[in-house]
C-alpha cells in the first residue's frame, strides 16, 4: 500500500525535468512557505510546535522574528537547495530553542527540512547525515546545561523522531530511483518485443506473398492457352502491391520518428492537431507509442476515407495519456491491404499497460483512442 501511494505522489519516469514542472514545484513550495510563515505568527498554533528543552520561555523580539522568517522562507526552495535549507533552518531552529523564545508552530519547517535532504540530496548524504546528529547531541548538551529537564531518553526519543522524517525520505529517493530502473527495462524489453516483431512479421510477408507470386508464376508458364495467362499475371501483380504496401508499413516503424506534430503538417490532406499535453514532455517510449498511434491513425483515415478531414487530439486524463484520431466517413482506396497495423498498435501500447479502441461513429466516420499511463 506504501509503494502504491508513494507511486502516485512522487511520479516518476521523466529522466529529466521540464522547466515547466520545476516551476510549478517552485510555486508549490513557494505557497507553502507562505502558509508557514503566516501561521507561525499565529499565537493558538504554536501548541503545534517542534519545541525542544522546554526551558523557561522569555518574551518574543526583533530578533525572535528573524529567527521565525529563517525558519519559514527557505522552504520555498528547499527542493533546489536541500542542503543548504537545512542548514538555515536548523541553525534557526537551534538558536530559536537555546534562546528559549515562545513556542510556534514555524518550528515543525525542521522536520520537512530533514525530509527534503533525504528525498533530493545527491552527494554527501552520509556526511550530512553524520553532521546533522552530531549538531543536534551539541544542542542538546547545551539545552541541558542552561537548566532543561530533559533526561538522556527524551533527549533521545526526540532524536528518533527527527530522524524518521530523513528516514522516510531517503526510502522515497530509493523508491524513486527504483522506479527510474524498472521504467528503463520496461522500453529495452520493448524495443526487443518491437524488433522481434518486425522481424516475425518481415519472415510472414515475404514468405507469404513472394511464394504466392511464385507459385502463380510457374502456373503461367504452364498454362497451354496463352488467352489464359493474364488472369495469373494480374493476381501476382495484386499480390506484389499487397507484399510492397505491407513492407512500407513496417520500414517505416524502422525510421526515425519526427515529431507528432510534423507527422500531422505532411499529411494529405493535412489533419487538425489539438495538443493539451506536449508530447515531448513524455518519457521517449511513450513519445514513440503516441507518434506511433497518431501515425497509424493517420494511415488508416488515408485508407477508407481518403481526402476526407481528419482530427488529432492528445491530452492528458489524471495519470493517463489520451490520443485520439477521428475521420468522417468516406470511400475506401482500392488496391491497399489492410495490413496487420492495428495489431502491432495493440502490443506496442499494451507493453505500455495501455489499451487501443478503435471505435465506428455513428454517422460512418472512425475513432482510434489509445489511453496509456504516463
Amino acid at each position: 500500500m506504501l509503494r502504491f501511494v508513494l507511486g502516485r505522489t512522487f511520479r516518476v519516469g521523466r529522466e529529466r525535468d521540464t522547466d515547466l514542472t520545476v516551476t510549478r514545484r517552485f510555486l508549490g513550495d513557494l505557497l507553502v512557505a507562505g502558509l508557514f510563515t503566516a501561521l507561525a505568527f499565529v499565537p493558538w498554533m504554536g501548541a503545534m510546535s517542534s519545541q525542544f528543552g522546554d526551558l523557561p520561555a522569555r518574551p518574543s523580539d526583533a530578533f525572535s522574528v528573524v529567527l521565525v522568517l529563517a525558519q519559514t522562507l527557505p522552504i520555498a526552495v528547499r527542493r533546489r537547495w536541500p542542503v543548504a535549507s537545512l542548514v538555515v533552518i536548523g541553525v534557526s531552529w537551534a538558536l530559536y530553542q537555546v534562546l528559549a523564545y515562545p513556542p510556534q508552530f514555524g518550528t515543525v519547517t525542521l522536520y520537512l527540512a530533514l525530509y527534503t535532504a533525504g528525498a533530493y540530496q545527491r552527494r554527501f548524504r552520509t556526511v550530512t547525515a553524520i553532521t546533522t546528529v552530531t549538531a543536534y547531541v551539541v544542542v542538546s548538551l547545551l539545552v541541558h546545561r542552561l537548566g532543561s529537564p530533559y533526561g538522556v531518553a527524551d533527549f533521545l526519543v526526540f532524536l528518533v523522531l527527527v530522524s524518521q522524517c530523513w528516514v522516510i525520505g531517503a526510502y522515497v529517493r530509493r523508491y524513486r530511483a527504483d522506479e527510474v530502473t524498472r521504467r528503463h527495462l520496461a522500453e529495452a524489453a520493448a524495443a526487443a518485443e518491437e524488433r522481434t516483431r518486425i522481424a516475425r512479421e518481415l519472415h510472414d510477408v515475404v514468405t507469404h506473398h513472394v511464394t504466392a507470386m511464385v507459385v502463380q508464376a510457374d502456373v503461367a508458364q504452364l498454362v497451354p492457352q496463352r488467352d489464359d495467362a493474364p488472369p495469373a499475371l494480374q493476381v501476382i501483380g495484386d499480390t506484389g502491391r499487397r507484399a510492397l504496401s505491407d513492407l512500407r508499413a513496417l520500414l517505416e516503424v524502422l525510421e526515425e520518428p519526427r515529431s507528432v506534430r510534423e507527422l500531422v503538417e505532411h499529411n494529405t490532406p493535412p489533419a487538425t492537431l489539438t495538443e493539451e499535453l506536449d508530447p515531448r514532455t513524455l518519457p521517449p517510449a511513450l513519445q514513440l507509442v503516441v507518434y506511433r498511434v497518431v501515425q497509424e491513425g493517420l494511415t488508416n483515415a488515408a485508407k477508407y476515407a481518403a481526402g476526407q478531414p481528419t482530427a488529432v487530439r492528445i491530452a492528458r486524463d489524471g495519470d493517463t495519456v489520451e490520443v485520439e484520431v477521428t475521420n468522417v466517413a468516406g470511400t475506401p482506396v482500392e488496391g491497399l491491404s489492410g495490413g496487420r497495423g492495428l495489431s502491432g498498435l495493440r502490443e506496442r501500447v499494451a507493453a505500455l499497460g495501455g489499451t487501443v479502441t478503435p471505435e465506428v461513429l455513428p454517422d460512418g466516420g472512425f475513432r482510434l483512442c489509445a489511453r496509456i499511463p504516463a
